[in-house]
C-alpha cells in the first residue's frame, strides 16, 4: 500500500498523510521493497519524483489486485453491510443497463465503480473483477462461479422476405446448415447455434458480428439466417419485414448473467450491486 500510495502523490509525506502513517515508515516500506526486488522503482531527487519504468510496470500489473484488497479492507473494518470500496465489473453495453448502474452508483457514493464493457468476456473471471455480466445460450459450463439469472429472452432464427423469395425456407435443422447464417465474431466464431435438449448446430457463415443490431439489420437485407432475441425484432416481425422461421427444434433461450465467485461471505457490494439490478430490471419489465 505504501508503494501504491507514493506512486500515486509522487510524494512520500502526501502518501504518508493519506495512509495515516509517519513518512519514514513509508519511505522504509518502500526501500525494503526495491531492495528485495533489486530494482529501483521510483527515481527521487531533491526537488521531485518520478516512477522508474519498472516502477510503472509494477504499479500497473498490481493495480487490480490492491484495488480489490482496499475494497476487502474497508469492507473488513466498517462491517459486512456497509455498501463500500471499489467494485469491479466487467458488462455489455446496453443502454438499460447502463442507466442501471448509473442509479446504483447514485444511490451508493461510497462504491468507487469499474465497468469495462465487452459483449463476451473471456471464460473465467480475471484477477481483480467482482462480477461480470454476460450472455449465455444453453447450460452453463461449471467453472467454480456462482450465475444469478437477470434477463431471459426467448428467441428464433428469423430471415427477411427477400431471401424467401430467392430459398425455400428450412423445416429442419438439417436443411438449415445449408444456408446462409450471420452469426457472432467472437465465442466459438457464432457456432455452433444451441438449440433446446441440448442440441448444438453448425452453421454456414460469411456475415459475422459483435452487435445484435447489426446482426438484425444485415436480416433484413437478406443477407442470411439469424438467430436473434424475439423481442429485439418484434416491429419487424408484426411489419413483415422479418420472417420467424418455424423448425423442428426450438432455440434455446438468451439469457443475462450475473458472474462472481463462490464466496461464502459474500461482500455487500456485489450482493447489492445484483441485488439492485435484479430489481430495477423487474421494475422495469
Amino acid at each position: 500500500m505504501s508503494f501504491k500510495a507514493v506512486y500515486e502523490s509522487l510524494s512520500f509525506k502526501l502518501a504518508a498523510e493519506k495512509l495515516h502513517i509517519p513518512s519514514s515508515n513509508v519511505s522504509r516500506h518502500v526501500a525494503q521493497l526495491e531492495a528485495h526486488l533489486n530494482v529501483r522503482l521510483l527515481q527521487r531527487t531533491t526537488r521531485k519524483m518520478h516512477p522508474t519504468v519498472a516502477g510503472t510496470m509494477l504499479y500497473e500489473s498490481l493495480m487490480p489486485n490492491l484495488m480489490a484488497i482496499e475494497g476487502a479492507l474497508i469492507e473488513a473494518s466498517f462491517g459486512s453491510e456497509v455498501v463500500k470500496g471499489h467494485l469491479s465489473v466487467v458488462m455489455p453495453d446496453l443502454p438499460f443497463l447502463a442507466e442501471v448502474v448509473a442509479d446504483f452508483a447514485t444511490c451508493y457514493p461510497q462504491i468507487q465503480l469499474s465497468c469495462d464493457t465487452q459483449l463476451n468476456p473471456k471464460e473465467g473471471i480475471v484477477d481483480g473483477v467482482d462480477v461480470v455480466i454476460s450472455f449465455h445460450r444453453g447450460k452453463l459450463q461449471d467453472s467454480g462461479w456462482v450465475a444469478k439469472e437477470l434477463l431471459r429472452w426467448p428467441s428464433g432464427v428469423v430471415v427477411s422476405p427477400i431471401l424467401l423469395a430467392r430459398e425455400k425456407p428450412p423445416i429442419t435443422l438439417d436443411e438449415l446448415t445449408k444456408k446462409t447464417c450471420i452469426t457472432t465474431h467472437s465465442v466459438m466464431q457464432g457456432r455452433p447455434w444451441r438449440f433446446k435438449n441440448n442440441v448444438l448446430l453448425t452453421v454456414h457463415s460469411r456475415f459475422k458480428v459483435n452487435s445484435g443490431h447489426m446482426a438484425k439489420a444485415a436480416a433484413i437485407k437478406g443477407i442470411g439466417f439469424a438467430l436473434l432475441p424475439l423481442h429485439a425484432c418484434e416491429s419487424e416481425l408484426e411489419s413483415g419485414k422479418l420472417v420467424k422461421i418455424e423448425l423442428d427444434h426450438e432455440p434455446e433461450d438468451l439469457v443475462l448473467n450475473a458472474v462472481y465467485a463462490g464466496r461464502k461471505h459474500l461482500p455487500a457490494k456485489i450482493r447489492c450491486f445484483i441485488e439492485f439490478i435484479q430489481a430495477e430490471i423487474a421494475r422495469l419489465g
